[in-house]
């Protein structure tokens, strides 16, 4: 695996790269990596030749009160489980070489579709550091494909939006929710999670999955499932920041008459913010 910290070297070795001939895959991370990130890269090397992860924990799309200082920063153990998932190149920019003049005077990528909802509601400005990195990273790796969680189903769909509307030659490529045995969606914030609520915490997907059993049994009362759900994990102990029923193509609330349907949760525990999510079709 080679390993690369600036822009310029790294596009060196990409164009050798396209000269002979080879895909590139890309896989952009924050680093303090796991199984499911693992599930990426393997992902990305089914569809290309050649695999790149990026590790940079971008600022610019924590807020005020978010974790970017006590984000876990494990690069060591990152590197050795890309190097056994046979990545090829690791791209591990410092701050200065992403935001050259600074964050302040940084130009912005802003998708206004599905932005201001879910986790985008909660998190002001949290989807524009996203789609502003994620561009610039397009432009410096100029992948053939990219691979994005479903977990993050919000994000997916604000990456797509963004990557068709300014024509960005990439493949966006979902990979599936990679999960502990009892359901929990596998995090970097699972780290956050105290022993105590660690048995509770499989209870966002418990209620995802309950609900979308209600819908496929043809319950089409929303408000109140969602109400019921959210009702639920409130009574586990912790705090329920959204659960919603939506189209799955535009994240509005779901209608009656939707065929495809996605459920999303998200919820406080006492030092992590979990989100979750299961689709269907009808």
């Amino acid at each position: 695996m080679q390993v690369f910290h600036h822009v310029a070297s790294l596009r060196e070795a990409l164009a050798e790269t396209r000269r002979a001939g080879k895909t590139i895959g890309f896989v952009p991370t924050m680093g303090n990596l796991h199984d499911a990130h693992i599930q990426l890269v393997e992902t990305a090397r089914q569809h290309c030749d050649m695999v790149v992860v990026s590790i940079f924990v971008n600022r610019l799309q924590f807020g005020l009160n978010e974790d970017w200082d006590k984000y876990p920063r494990t690069l060591e153990n990152d590197m050795a489980r890309l190097r056994e998932a046979d990545c090829d190149f690791l791209f591990h920019p410092d701050e200065n070489e992403i935001y050259p003049n600074g964050m302040d005077q940084q130009t912005r990528v802003v998708c206004p579709a599905m932005t201001d909802v879910l986790c985008g509601a909660s998190r002001p400005g949290h989807f524009e550091g996203v789609t502003t990195v994620v561009a610039k990273l397009f432009n410096i790796v100029q992948p053939d494909s990219a691979v994005f969680g479903i977990k993050d189903f919000q994000q997916l769909a604000v990456i797509r939006r963004m990557v068709e509307d300014l024509c960005i030659p990439v493949e966006i490529i979902a990979a599936p929710v990679h999960r502990e045995p009892d359901g929990l969606a596998m995090s970097s914030r699972n780290s956050y999670i105290t022993a105590q609520e660690r048995p509770r915490v499989p209870v966002l997907n418990q209620c995802l999955n309950w609900v979308k059993g209600e819908i496929e049994s043809g319950r089409r009362d929303f408000a109140g499932l969602e109400a019921e759900a959210s009702k639920r994990i409130s009574e586990s102990g912790f705090k329920v920041d959204y659960f919603s029923i939506c189209n799955s193509r535009n994240l509005e609330p779901a209608a009656h008459d939707d065929t495809e349907i996605t459920i999303l949760g998200a919820m406080y525990t006492s030092a992590a913010r979990l989100i979750d999510n299961v689709s269907l079709e009808l």
